[in-house]
């Protein structure tokens, strides 16, 4: 379920790579690479949290390798 936080919705891990239609491996593999950064927001368990422009880039980077 995604969050709001100061009115901006951020998404969890798997969420990011459901809507982008990658793995969890693969998305941890590209921060790893630095082929996308690493989330810009993390919540108060260590966990990343997505922004939709962040969304968007990975999306963008999935076009792209198809």
């Amino acid at each position: 379920m995604p969050k709001e936080i100061k009115n901006k919705t951020y998404y969890l891990t798997g969420e990011t790579c459901e809507m982008t239609g990658i793995s969890r491996g693969t998305l941890f593999r590209w921060i790893r690479e630095g082929i996308i950064p690493e989330a810009s927001v993390k919540d108060r368990n260590g966990w990343r949290l997505f922004s939709d422009a962040e969304i968007k880039k990975i999306k963008s980077i999935v076009n792209a390798t198809q």
